[in-house]
């Protein structure tokens, strides 16, 4: 019998709000960046041009994603070697003084070139503490859930997520409602950023009061991981799930970042919306992610990961073209349909890709694996997807051209998705080759 089994429903209630809680805390301090990002393209580029200072901020905010697969094998392979709890607690601490020193940085106005030079350093080492963060609290809940309940346990970290992104959207909508747009140019948009130091305490807190994982604890009893490299275990023997998982995490990343960052700016931009109401638009879409992930995980559990990566797929093609062309109306209600459209499909992807991270790699090398497919995704699809977006609308002139982007990657994450194993009744101690045969048999794509 699973250890896990014998989790407490009170431990698995201190452990659910003890990832969550750090997951939030990181989370929001990487959120606020893109929340204010018009806002920043003024202070820390100079240009004639808005679109340009905005694209400007947009590839820092893509070149902060380029330390995350780093920051994976890095944080990973320590997860896999000294434990998920010790590492956590580092992964939150950078994060929340990388985050407070942006909010004390001087402006372009103050030391010129240096200032954007500044923000991108402090946004590279955000980006190295979230390639340890997501797949290891994901992986440090999942090894605590009762196999039956992993996803609707799991869903619980993507709840923090879409909450993170709330708050931070609330948090800029506020400001932006209260003070002058003088005074949001002149300090306001540091607020955000210099609440991470009492948040990133908290999270601090929290995470170094966690337990080691069930999981962890006995592979450590029966010796089975002193003597591996993490790294170069997983390379030999995960590459193929690597790849698979990778491509479906694709989508998982491009929808995240297109429906959480970069829709702000398109109801601006293309929308028309002025700022305050299009703030209010994510916030409302992502507190109803964050409400509806629960709702997916069980879901997921009772029909099992590749019936829920079919549906997700077919859901964002279907559905993507309708999100962008209600978000464009320049109707505040139309909007709020448009991105509850693809807060579905993000949604659904987020909390099967919280499972498949625990539930595709074996105990051994599951934290260096899980962040490095995550981050390798990430960083290519997720990083990139506001600068790609505002590319695409510039060189085709049409507003509908990420939605094309979109349905392309959905393709791949439904190829590279359907090629993975049915993991859902699996047991964390086992790897993927130990899977019965009867949860190996194809899944119908639903619909």
């Amino acid at each position: 019998m699973s250890e896990t089994m014998h989790v407490s429903p009170a431990t698995l209630r201190k452990v659910t709000a003890a990832a969550a809680v750090g997951n939030f805390v990181e989370w929001f301090d990487f959120a606020v960046y893109g929340f204010l990002a018009t806002i920043i393209a003024g202070q820390f580029f100079s240009s004639d041009d808005p679109s340009t200072a905005l694209l400007q901020t947009f590839a820092v905010f893509a070149v902060a994603f380029a330390l995350r697969p780093l920051g994976g094998i890095v944080f990973g392979a320590l997860g896999d070697r000294l434990g998920r709890k010790r590492v956590l607690s580092a992964t939150v601490l950078m994060m929340a003084g990388a985050t407070t020193v942006i909010g004390l940085l001087p402006t372009y106005a103050s030391i010129g070139l240096l200032a954007p030079v500044l923000l991108t350093v402090a946004r590279c080492v955000q980006g190295f503490s979230a390639g340890g963060e997501y797949a290891g609290a994901c992986a440090y809940l999942m090894e605590h859930a009762p196999n039956h309940r992993r996803a609707w346990y799991g869903s619980f970290i993507p709840v923090s997520t879409f909450t993170a992104f709330a708050c931070a959207a609330l948090m800029a909508y506020l400001l932006d409602a209260s003070l002058s747009p003088e005074a949001m140019s002149e300090w306001g948009w540091r607020v955000p950023f210099l609440a991470a130091a009492p948040l990133g305490l908290i999270g601090l807190y929290l995470r170094w009061r966690m337990e080691e994982t069930p999981a962890f604890r006995l592979a450590m009893s029966e010796k089975q991981m002193h003597a591996h490299s993490p790294l170069r275990e997983t390379l030999g023997q995960q590459k193929g799930t690597i790849l698979r998982l990778g491509a479906f995490i694709s989508l998982t990343a491009l929808s995240f970042y297109m429906f959480t960052t970069y829709f702000a700016t398109y109801l601006q931009v293309v929308g028309h919306l002025s700022r305050p109401q299009s703030l209010i638009v994510s916030t409302v879409a992502l507190l109803f992610a964050a409400a509806a992930c629960p709702v997916a995980g069980a879901f997921s559990d009772r029909v099992g990961r590749r019936r829920t990566i079919g549906f997700t797929c077919l859901w964002m093609i279907l559905a993507v073209f309708p999100a962008y062309w209600l978000a464009s109306s320049g109707d505040l209600l139309a909007a709020i349909v448009g991105v509850i459209l693809l807060a579905v499909g993000a949604v659904l992807s987020g909390v099967v890709t919280a499972a498949l991270l625990s539930e595709a790699f074996p105990t051994r090398t599951r934290y260096t694996a899980s962040a490095m497919t995550y981050n390798l995704a990430y960083t290519i699809f997720g990083g990139t997807a506001p600068l790609v977006a505002t590319w695409l609308i510039g060189q085709t002139g049409s507003s509908l051209a990420p939605a094309f982007y979109l349905v392309l990657v959905a393709l791949l994450a439904l190829v590279g998705g359907l090629a993975l194993p049915e993991t859902y009744r699996i047991s964390l101690h086992d790897g993927p080759s130990n899977l019965p045969s009867d949860v190996l048999k194809p899944a119908r794509v639903p619909g």
